[in-house]
């Protein structure tokens, strides 16, 4: 069996799919993407698709290895969220070509279920009761929010003031039975998380993700020992190396991107470092629906997994959501606020390829917002 044909697809509201095929029909599916910078990894897709044109797909490690370290140059969002796109696809194939789900190719299953947090957005709090409620209607126990819009360099009174109505918004609908968590999505200083996180305790947060920027991973551990909430981050980061420093700094939760992280292989491992750390995984996922399927195939074959993040109605889906370009629905059903494990070869999922193809013919053009502080100098989004 040999690699025959790698193929990508720009598709709304702002993903990117690949699929490769190979000459006895197989076909494996996966999502290469930078939010913002499609057009960019569907350049490095293509351009490291010519490694793999007539090799073993089942060489799945060896194609990693080359993938990742074929070339001086190496690492940075573009060429991981490429590779973990077409480790995806390849795995998908391996599993097809064994008759087994990934998961089973990982070890088996450690769990029959995994739990799933719903994103609100958490920008506007007059929101987050409404959005809150619609998501515990939807059947989910546990939601994550912006913690904040706009964040100044020293925050002032009323920009606090907003992060806690938000939180006790969020609490009060959800009750003491159910959970929320906050992403400060790197809008914060340092300084500003030290300040405001022990001030978020008595609504007790499952976690607070992304307290301080990616770049500033060395400040994590003031963080840490500042707050009495468990902190996450990860989403921004790609491979075990870039781990290791928040891990010794203390995090709590480990958030690898299933489609920014080097794909199933590297995640797997990330998952496994995490451990020996004491440190739950919770993969970052809120893109479609093949990023979110080779999620699961991680949250069902590692022992210390958390939740996982699912993007069904989030607001960046406008146009196109998580189930459209999918024809078997029922592994994205929700039970009692969980997915329960799937059991189809490969990642388990039937992408629509009819529907990729059209929707590929019109693609996308999505870009993060720039946000600008009162006296116009840029503001993190």
């Amino acid at each position: 069996m040999k690699i025959t044909r790698v193929e990508t697809f720009l598709v709304a509201p702002r993903w990117l799919f690949c699929r490769i095929e190979t000459d006895d029909g197989l076909v494996g599916w996966g999502e290469p993407v930078v939010e913002g910078r499609a057009l960019t990894v569907r350049a490095a897709v293509h351009e490291l698709a010519e490694l793999l044109i007539g090799a073993d797909p089942l060489r799945v490690e060896d194609h990693w290895q080359r993938l990742t370290k074929g070339s001086f140059y190496r690492g940075g969002p573009v060429l991981s969220s490429a590779v973990a796109g077409l480790d995806q696809a390849l795995w998908d194939i391996a599993g097809k070509a064994l008759d087994a789900p990934v998961h089973q190719l990982l070890g088996g299953p450690v769990r029959d279920r995994v739990r799933v947090y719903g994103w609100i957005a958490g920008d506007e709090p007059a929101e987050v009761a409404d959005a809150v409620t619609a998501q515990v209607e939807a059947g989910l126990t546990a939601v994550k929010m912006n913690a904040s819009g706009r964040m100044s360099r020293l925050a002032g009174v009323a920009e606090i003031d907003g992060v806690l109505d938000r939180l006790a918004a969020a609490r009060e609908a959800l009750g003491p039975h159910r959970d929320v968590a906050l992403d400060f999505h790197g809008r914060f200083t340092a300084a500003n998380a030290r300040r405001i996180i022990p001030l978020l305790a008595d609504a007790r947060p499952m976690f607070v993700e992304e307290p301080v920027l990616p770049e500033y991973s060395h400040l994590i551990g003031d963080v840490v020992r500042a707050s009495p909430v468990p902190i996450a981050c990860g989403e921004r980061l790609y491979s075990r190396g870039e781990f290791l420093p928040v891990l010794q700094a203390g995090i709590a939760v480990a958030q690898p991107d299933l489609s920014h992280a080097g794909g199933i292989s590297e995640v797997r491992r990330i998952g496994a470092l995490a451990e020996t750390f004491d440190v739950p995984l919770a993969p970052h996922c809120p893109l479609g629906p093949i990023s979110l399927a080779a999620s699961l195939q991680i949250a069902f074959s590692t022992p210390n997994f958390l939740i996982q993040e699912q993007s069904l109605g989030i607001h960046y889906n406008a146009g196109a959501d998580l189930l459209d370009y999918v024809l078997d629905r029922e592994m994205f059903r929700f039970h009692d606020g969980h997915l329960l494990r799937p059991t189809g070869p490969g990642l388990g999922v039937t992408i629509d390829e009819a529907a990729v193809r059209k929707a590929d013919e019109t693609g996308h053009d999505w870009h993060s917002p720039i946000w600008r502080h009162d006296d116009g100098s840029l503001a993190e989004w």
